[in-house]
């Protein structure tokens, strides 16, 4: 039976304790592991560790699934590794660039681990680090120090896998949704669904794709049978598809109302104000980023 649904998640904590900044991973599934985000916006107390994150044990070795949002975030994450007696760390899967998932890859780089991501996610990098460092200084300051995210050293297409010992990870490219340049994972031994940002759950979901796009990956997604599924923000582990529904809900609504705004004559700079409201306010942070996605998602809109 999976951990998380039916059962206590299991705890693994760092000789000493984890501290207050950051969350405790939990074994969601046997040998599968999610830190925990917060629901905050990055800060220097909380080490932009605001997104789950993890990692996925084999006989053989181990595979981080988005090593954190700094260095500090990511060397947290391998003290914990370490602590459950995890085997050695030979892959990194970084599921998009998003600082809150990618930054803390520094914390790994000395284990010289195979980076892999999606085809994509080269050209994001190259146009969004130096930005992301920035922000992440900024938003952080000394606590940032060291953090960047690794280049890839394999790239996805189309669909690959890793073999750990015993269990394979199967990786899927996806196009454009969330992201350009989203990869997600299912893990064989527990069937599980790693998802990362294309399933957001609580939290206001970030528009950087194409919003029609995620909507028919989520079509598609849902008619997959898994016994869950980790979100790249909300609780470890949640039940599919059941948990898309409210992501859909809102994709929906603000897809739908932008057409609306457009067929009304409402122009671009009055439309976050008025367009998919009720539906952003069921969302945590939705003042934040509902709207940054009316602007981008009017914009692919518009054009149709």
């Amino acid at each position: 039976m999976l951990l998380g649904l039916a059962s206590p998640l299991l705890p693994c904590r760092p000789a000493g304790g984890v501290p207050d900044t950051a969350s405790t991973p939990l074994e969601v599934a046997p040998g599968l592991w999610v830190m925990p985000g917060r629901m905050e916006e990055a800060t220097p107390a909380n080490l932009d560790a605001i997104a789950n994150i993890g990692f996925i044990c084999g006989a053989e070795a181990t595979a981080v699934i988005d090593p954190g949002g700094s260095l500090a975030h990511g060397r947290l994450l391998r003290r914990a590794i370490e602590a459950c007696g995890a085997p050695p760390v030979r892959y990194l899967v970084l599921t998009h660039v998003h600082p809150d998932h990618s930054m803390g890859a520094a914390a790994f780089a000395d284990l010289a681990p195979e980076v892999i991501g999606h085809a994509r996610l080269p050209e994001a990098l190259a146009q969004r680090s130096a930005y992301y460092a920035a922000v992440l200084e900024r938003e952080m300051g000394s606590a940032a120090a060291g953090s960047h995210a690794l280049v890839p050293t394999r790239l996805v297409e189309d669909h690959a896998e890793i073999d750990l010992g015993g269990r394979r990870l199967e990786l899927q490219a996806h196009p454009p949704a969330h992201t350009d340049h989203d990869l997600s994972l299912r893990d064989s031994a527990s069937g599980m669904l790693w998802l990362s940002d294309l399933l957001f759950v609580d939290r206001m979901p970030a528009l950087d794709g194409d919003l029609l796009g995620w909507l028919r990956l989520l079509d598609g997604l849902r008619r997959e049978t898994a016994p869950g599924a980790v979100p790249g923000h909300g609780p470890p582990v949640v039940p599919w598809p059941q948990a898309a529904e409210p992501l859909v809900g809102y994709l929906a609504a603000l897809r739908d109302g932008i057409r609306a705004a457009i067929a009304a004559g409402i122009g671009l700079a009055e439309a976050p104000a008025r367009v998919a409201v009720e539906a952003a306010a069921q969302w945590r942070l939705a003042e934040q980023y509902h709207g940054r996605n009316v602007i981008a998602a009017y914009r692919q809109l518009e054009w149709e």
